[in-house]
Order: C-alpha cells, then structure tokens, then sequence
C-alpha cells in the first residue's frame, strides 16, 4: 500500500483514510468491528473519528465512535498499527465545545479513555473557534505533545484566512502547526477548496485529507431520481446534488469507470487521490462488501484522459 507523509509531521499513512462517523449510526458494534478488520487486512491502517460521533443519533451522546475503536483495537491488540485521528472543538453538551486550553484539556482525556490508548496521533480542531485566541489553543496542543498524548495536530473546516494566521502563530512562536486540513472536498464540490486552499496547502506543505469523499453517496452513481432518495438515511441530502451538473459528473464517472472495469465511487475516490497535495480522501463504509469497493480505489490510477474528463464534466464554469 502506497503512504503519503501526514504534512511535516513524520507519520506517513495509507492514501485512503477509514472514515469512522458510521460507527455507532448506521453501523453496529459488530458491523463496524467487521468494517474495521476487512480495511486493516487490506493495509489501510488510517483510521480518522470526532469525539462528537455520533451524538446526533437518538440516545447517543457523542463518543460512540471512539469508543467502538477503541474496543476494537484492544480485543485485536494492534494499535501500534494503526495511525489513529481524532477531532476536539464540536459541541458535546452544554459548555463541552470550543478550542480553549481548558477545554481541550478536558476532552482529550475523554478522548484517550475512550480509544483506551495514551497517544493521538493526529488531534485535530474539529471546527474553528474565533472565541479563543490561537495562541491559547496551539499552547494547549503544545503541552499535549510535550507531554506525550499527541503526536501531531490539524485542523478541519478551516479558512484559508484562519489556517494562515495560525501557521503564522506557529511560526512566530516556535509552537506546533496544523500539519493537515480536513476539508469538504469530492469531485463535486470543488470550487471552495480549489479556488482558496489547494495552493497553499502545496506551497506550506500542509497535508490535504477531505471529507465527504463521495459526496455523501452521491458519486456512487446510487441516486439519479428522486425515486432513489429512499435508498439510505442520506437520500434526503442528494436533492442539492441532482441537478443538470450532477448528472453530467455521473455520466463522465460511468464512462471511465467502464473503461477501467470499475464503478463510479471508485472512479471518483481515484480522482480525488491524483489531486496535487491530496494526502488521503476519508470514505467510510456500512458492510463490508463497500469496504472491497474503497480497497479497489487504492489500486485505480487514471490517465490523463480520464482525469480531463471529469475535471471538465465537474467545472463550474
């Protein structure tokens, strides 16, 4: 399996990362013990969750995901296999939110007990907090990896503006720096990512590890009528995605993934891992007869025709 360096950071991971917000939702205790032994069999050992997980499931309260990680890396005993992510920042109830040094002081502690591990290796700021000062939250991050609970940090759903002026604290006051950002980023919605972030992702050597890889189903090519919304809990999102547009990057996708004797979903995660400073594309799975389509997409490299067409099928212009 191919590995991509983690920004700066030392840590080199699989160019596919398992997606864990299923964990708890839609996917049991069991299943996702059967999803996460078919992804490491295949070598895809990057595993990314949020101490939110899956709060906003009926009788949840957050921390599903994690915890199901966790006892499934202590019953396999391989977390020294596993490159493990976790987020902070998103709410948890009422006063657990937010990027304060107190805050995440509290929740990483929460986090560890529940991966029963001692060390994150990639803890990331789950959303931005301009309530707090970034200095006050990279200090925290410091002390965290001063004393051993964190190997490196990143940042999700971040501005470029914001992840600017927080490179610029790192920089300025020998503090530690987002090594990656966790964007939403799919061969559908582009122009966020690409018009702001991608150049100087590349230019500040900041590794790129989307979310909503497939756009949350869409570019499976599984929902083309409205008829089809009912097919999983996520049909109630396709209807911002089927439109004249969307129906052209699903015809582009069906046509090179017949020329590659593949399917769409896989055909579009490949898309997304031949972009410029794309670490790792997060898609997660429900059975594990999905986890043999994401295995598959490690192994599609398109040529420079098939990426033309579906960058131009995909334009925005």
């Amino acid at each position: 399996m191919e590995l991509r360096p983690l920004g700066r950071s030392g840590i080199d991971v699989p160019k596919l990362c398992v997606g864990s917000n299923v964990f708890g939702w839609t996917a049991d205790e069991a299943a996702s013990f059967r999803i996460l032994d078919a992804f490491a069999e295949a070598g895809l050992t990057f595993i990314d969750t949020a101490d939110v997980y899956s709060s906003w499931v009926p009788g949840n309260s957050g921390g599903e995901s994690e915890a199901i990680i966790g006892r499934w890396m202590k019953e396999r005993g391989n977390r020294r296999k596993i490159v493990l992510a976790t987020k902070v920042g998103s709410e948890m109830g009422p006063g657990r939110k937010g990027l304060s040094r107190t805050y995440i002081r509290s929740a990483v502690e929460d986090s560890l007990r529940r991966l029963q591990t001692d060390v994150i290796d990639l803890y990331q700021s789950h959303r931005d907090d301009p309530d707090t000062p970034q200095e006050e939250t990279l200090n925290a991050y410091a002390d965290l990896i001063r004393d051993g609970k964190v190997r490196a940090i990143g940042a999700s759903n971040f501005t470029r503006e914001r992840l600017e002026s927080s490179l610029a604290v790192s920089k300025r006051d020998g503090l530690p720096r987002y090594e990656t950002l966790q964007p939403q980023y799919n061969l559908y919605d582009r122009n966020a990512h690409e018009s702001e972030l991608e150049s100087f992702c590349l230019s500040q050597e900041v590794g790129v590890i989307p979310y909503y890889g497939l756009a949350s189903g869409f570019l499976t090519g599984k929902y083309r009528s409205e008829a089809d919304f009912g097919k999983s809990q996520r049909g109630g999102r396709m209807g911002s995605y089927l439109n004249p547009r969307g129906l052209r990057i699903l015809g582009a996708l069906d046509a090179v993934s017949e020329r590659y004797g593949a399917n769409p979903a896989q055909v579009a995660l490949a898309w997304l891992m031949a972009r410029p400073g794309l670490t790792a594309p997060i898609a997660s799975a429900t059975s594990v007869e999905q986890v043999a389509d994401l295995v598959a997409s490690t192994r599609l490299d398109l040529d420079a025709d098939a990426i033309k067409a579906l960058d131009e099928a995909s334009s925005e212009a």
